[in-house]
């Protein structure tokens, strides 16, 4: 059996992935410091595991648009990239890495492919394409580069856990009778379950290395999804559509960020992995 290494193991994504390879090692901030190069070779050859996934990032969109947090975000979502591959291609183990929509510009409306060229409008987007190059300059590496987008599903236990957007328009909605949500960025969410699923198939199956996209199907804007989940739950509340304008935010994000899956079987649609996700 193959030695499974996931780091990041107390976030979101990294938990449910936990429950998939339930016999993989699970490291987070406390077992594994990935900006120490010196750190990163140290355990893993430690460890020698066959497989990385990494799920670890920083993922403070807004903050990244500030000095000291875009530095820190090259630091874990770029340069880190390039420790971990290089251990990986010493260890000759397989690396599985977490990338975003955020690389692209957001001016497709027909949405991205998997070989669309990158071309980010944030610098949180600089960082995470910076952890693709770090990876695609690596020849020989065996890596799956998987981009996803909106991810939801049960809140990570690590201390830099955030809240996904449908339980905070579930909390929102405890507080306030009408809530005013964006209704023109359109992307696809991911539930967390349904990614980490989709990962152990990706090498279980034996696809080829490379890039692939992995969304749960039926791209929407905040208010639409916002208004299925009150649908679902059937409470009454007064959602009213505006545009990204209406709230300013440092960072830019991209208008149209679907990811066009072509290379895998399609998850199914957000609505039914919701319905799940509120039965938990």
């Amino acid at each position: 059996m193959k030695k499974t290494l996931v780091i990041g193991s107390r976030g979101m994504l990294g938990q449910e992935i936990l429950k998939i390879f339930p016999n993989a090692v699970g490291w987070d901030r406390g077992e594994i410091n990935i900006v120490n190069e010196t750190q990163v070779n140290d355990k893993l050859k430690n460890l020698q595991p066959d497989i990385i996934i990494n799920c670890a990032a920083y993922n403070a969109v807004d903050a990244c648009e500030n000095e000291a947090g875009f530095a820190l975000a090259k630091k874990i979502n770029g340069e880190a990239l390039g420790y971990l591959a290089d251990a990986c291609l010493e260890l000759k183990a397989t690396l599985v890495h977490y990338s975003t929509n955020y690389v692209f510009n957001g001016e497709r409306e027909q949405g991205y492919a998997e070989d669309a060229e990158s071309k980010p409008i944030s610098k949180y987007g600089e960082s995470k394409l910076l952890g693709e190059q770090e990876i695609l300059r690596r020849s020989n590496l065996k890596y799956y580069l998987i981009r996803t987008s909106k991810l939801f599903g049960q809140k990570g236990k690590s201390e830099m856990a955030k809240e996904n957007f449908f339980d905070a328009m579930i909390n929102l909605s405890r507080k306030q009778g009408e809530i005013r949500v964006v209704d023109d960025e359109l992307s696809n969410f991911t539930y967390a379950p349904d990614l980490a699923r989709a990962t152990q198939s990706l090498m279980a199956e034996n696809y080829s290395y490379g890039i692939y996209h992995i969304t749960n199907e039926n791209p929407c804007t905040w208010h639409q999804a916002a208004r299925v989940l009150f649908d679902i739950t059937g409470k009454k509340i007064k959602l009213i559509p505006v545009t990204a304008n209406t709230f300013p935010r440092p960072a830019k994000r991209p208008q149209y960020g679907i990811l066009l899956n072509t290379k895998l079987p399609k998850l199914r649609g957000y609505e039914e992995a919701l319905s799940n996700y509120l039965k938990v």
